[in-house]
């Protein structure tokens, strides 16, 4: 009977969760509390509700005492946030060979999407510790249902098993991979791009960034989800949400032991993207940030940097969300909003190359 219950609690908390969230609006608030504002921006009443039900059940963060419990933890919470698969996609499993074992991956194609087109190689987050392709799959079945591209989401080695630089090497990998076997994956090798959210943007970020200064076929495009790229610095942003808003200052001290433990590595620009000394002919780049997010003001000032170095950038911060919002889309309709808002970025960035 315990396994049983065990089995059925992450549905039964995920029914309850969608039950509030279908409240209306004067009854959601009264649960989430009165309005959190902080640094000229009011938070997302969907944020707020959402933080305010992890409080009650106890969750206070992403990271925990060992790999395993947090893996477990997120595994835990993409099951109640989670609601029916996106339909229209179709979705097949696939492996990319690696010098260090293969890889498993995702290939996602909108049903109707039939000819030749660009294809997104996306890395997902989880701080290089957690995360999978399972705690993905709504986000990458959104992006090319909506954007009408196809996406191999791509598993990576997690630390503290595999540190710095194995996550970087997997990702290169299978950029490579991508670019090699466009053709039989129904794009072309200049039209892959990269993308990624917190530790899959700085993977993306990186992948962009080494390819490009090694000669190689660089990608078409960055998609940066609210990334992480300087490790050396502790920005104004996490000192005023570092606490309380999903991520927290702890995580990020958290994961980066885990995933950097030599703190000499700390500098190196393929980890601190934003320290790199040339950051010119990058490709396109979509910076999407958020209001209440610990890593913002990073996010927005490798915005800036590839902005100054002549790169085409578009920024957009969401004032009024948290970090991780793109992988709970299901959850409220303001983090669906927000992802549709990204989705018209790339489908317009897209739509700019072809013309």
């Amino acid at each position: 009977m315990p396994n049983v219950v065990e089995a059925l609690q992450p549905a039964l908390e995920g029914a309850a969760m969608r039950a509030v969230y279908a409240l209306p609006q004067p009854l959601r608030r009264l649960i989430a509390g009165p309005p959190v504002r902080l640094d000229d921006q009011e938070l997302a009443l969907d944020a707020q509700l959402l933080l305010k039900l992890q409080k009650i059940t106890g969750q206070t963060g992403l990271s925990a005492p060992t790999a395993e419990q947090a893996r477990a933890g997120m595994a835990h919470a993409t099951k109640i946030t989670s609601g029916a698969p996106l339909s229209g996609v179709v979705v097949a499993e696939r492996t990319i060979p690696s010098p260090n074992g293969d890889l498993a991956a995702r290939l996602y194609r909108p049903k109707d999407l039939t000819e030749t087109g660009p294809l997104l190689v996306f890395y997902h987050g989880g701080g290089w510790v957690i995360g999978d392709l399972d705690s993905y799959d709504d986000l990458c079945r959104f992006l090319a249902k909506n954007a009408g591209i196809r996406v191999l989401s791509v598993d990576y080695r997690l630390a503290p098993e595999y540190p710095f630089p194995a996550a970087l090497d997997d990702a290169l990998t299978a950029y490579s991979y991508a670019v090699d076997n466009a053709a039989e994956l129904g794009s072309s090798s200049d039209a892959i791009a990269v993308g990624g959210d917190s530790a899959g943007g700085n993977l993306a970020a990186a992948v962009a960034l080494q390819t490009t200064r090694s000669g190689a076929q660089k990608p078409l495009l960055q998609l940066l989800l609210y990334p992480a790229v300087d490790a050396t610095r502790r920005r104004r942003s996490r000192e005023l949400f570092g606490d309380g808003f999903l991520l927290t200052d702890h995580d990020m001290t958290w994961f980066m032991e885990q995933y950097s433990p030599d703190e000499s590595t700390l500098t190196d620009p393929r980890l601190s993207v934003l320290l790199a000394d040339d950051h010119t002919d990058l490709p396109t780049a979509i910076v999407v940030t958020c209001g209440f997010d610990p890593l913002r003001d990073e996010g927005e000032a490798y915005a800036q940097t590839l902005t100054d170095a002549g790169v085409p950038v578009v920024a957009r911060r969401f004032p009024d969300l948290i970090h991780g919002f793109a992988s709970i889309r299901p959850v409220g309709h303001r983090f669906e909003e927000a992802l549709f808002e990204v989705v018209g970025n790339v489908r317009a960035v897209l739509d700019l190359r072809k013309s």
